[in-house]
């Protein structure tokens, strides 16, 4: 039967988002995903990420954050030099060659259609601003506001069973937690995610276990919402 338990390292394998098109047709980018959107959370933040155990020890979905994006901040150096500078993180995210100026998300055209630039993404992993504080226009304000973060993923046959909204409960009691904790943490009004715009089918499943959408939190085609707490 399937629980919910503490992430362990071990899981970090099982770990992985399910990308959109747009990032699954590119191994650079397969590779790159788990150094931008979650080893951070579990390499600094374990005991705020939860696996959906399938009852034989493999993790089927996780849910992953941090409750104070600031204290992330404040721990990204630690990231970027175990992780992303080990051997296999260098192998896996190339060192960008400048951080001065962000990449355009999107190169190509033509024939070849638009694709991912790559070297943006290894800028955004390398920089926890790009990443999660200034990624978009009124970025700043809403992280400010809202502290916390979650990301949640689980795969296609575990969905629509209610496993995401006892994840997401989950998730939600250990940040409630940390308020007036020894480690400082402030979630300010409550926690924030985004929606990656080839994925905003899942904004009523968000809506439905508390999250709104921010206002003018509709950008660049992906979607900004919040949840009070």
């Amino acid at each position: 039967m399937a629980f919910i338990r503490p992430f362990e390292p071990k899981d970090t394998e099982d770990c992985k988002a399910t990308l959109p098109p747009s990032l699954a047709s590119s191994p650079a980018c397969v590779a790159m995903a788990p150094y931008l959107w979650t080893l951070q959370f579990t390499h600094l933040f374990p005991e705020h990420c939860f696996v959906l155990d399938d009852g034989s020890g493999r993790a089927v979905g996780y849910v992953i954050g941090t409750p104070d994006v600031f204290a992330l901040e404040e721990m990204y150096p630690r990231y970027v030099e175990e992780v992303l500078g080990s051997e296999q993180g260098r192998r896996d995210v190339p060192p960008p060659e400048q951080m001065e100026r962000l990449e355009e998300w999107w190169v190509g055209g033509g024939e070849g259609g638009k694709r991912v630039n790559e070297r943006c993404l290894a800028q955004t992993a390398y920089s926890v601003k790009w990443l999660v504080l200034e990624g978009v226009e009124g970025r700043r304000e809403l992280v400010e506001g809202w502290r916390g973060m979650l990301h949640i993923d689980l795969l296609e046959g575990w969905q629509r069973r209610g496993f995401g909204r006892e994840m997401i409960g989950q998730f939600v009691e250990g940040v409630e937690g940390v308020k007036g904790g020894v480690k400082g943490y402030d979630y300010g009004r409550g926690i924030q995610l985004g929606v990656a715009g080839e994925n905003k089918g899942v904004v009523r499943f968000y809506e439905g276990v508390g999250f709104r959408v921010y206002p003018g939190g509709e950008k660049e085609g992906n979607v900004w919402m919040v949840r009070d707490l």
